[in-house]
């Protein structure tokens, strides 16, 4: 995926879910949908899943960065910091801890500031993207099982990420076809 095609994705996808979730009246943004995979007594709405998305897209973000600062193990997920090998029970439920931390983080603030803290990190995303070298998009981001692998393909995956979400919302609330 080249710059110009990870740029339109990004900008498409999230006009798409400010169009479909800022739509809504604030009753069904704010309705259960889904068990938190983090801790099972706790259900998160839209605004929660729009929260982590926006977590998920600084965690890829700060990965990259720590790639292209040298890091060995920029991702994080497989070794812990002693370079033991984790297994994919530890993986999971540390990554579904660190999700629930930050929903949990953000839980009780306004859907407009989920909004602006959105519109911060996209707008990082766009200027880590803008400083990207053709070759640097090419890079495989040790570690990284999303897309591709490579940088472009986990930037690109941050639009993927929020039409999965939305469908398991609706799916969530007994609907059927996530649109879009």
């Amino acid at each position: 995926m080249n710059r110009s095609e990870i740029e339109i994705k990004l900008n498409r996808d999230r006009a798409w879910l400010l169009e479909t979730i800022g739509g809504m009246p604030e009753d069904d943004v704010m309705k259960p949908a889904t068990k938190s995979e983090g801790d099972p007594s706790k259900m998160w709405s839209a605004k929660d899943h729009l929260a982590h998305l926006i977590g998920i897209e600084r965690w890829f973000n700060a990965m990259i960065r720590r790639h292209l600062d040298g890091d060995a193990n920029p991702v994080g997920l497989r070794q812990d910091d002693k370079g033991n090998e984790r297994t994919m029970d530890q993986i999971m439920a540390n990554v579904h801890r660190m999700n629930e931390l930050w929903v949990e983080e953000h839980r009780a603030k306004p859907l407009t500031h989920i909004i602006a803290i959105g519109q911060q990190m996209r707008s990082e995303t766009l200027e880590l993207l803008a400083g990207l070298s053709d070759d640097q998009l090419l890079e495989k981001l040790p570690g990284a099982p999303w897309a591709d692998g490579t940088i472009g393909g986990v930037l690109g995956a941050n639009a993927d990420h929020g039409r999965m979400h939305w469908k398991w919302v609706k799916e969530g609330w007994g609907g059927g076809d996530a649109g879009g």
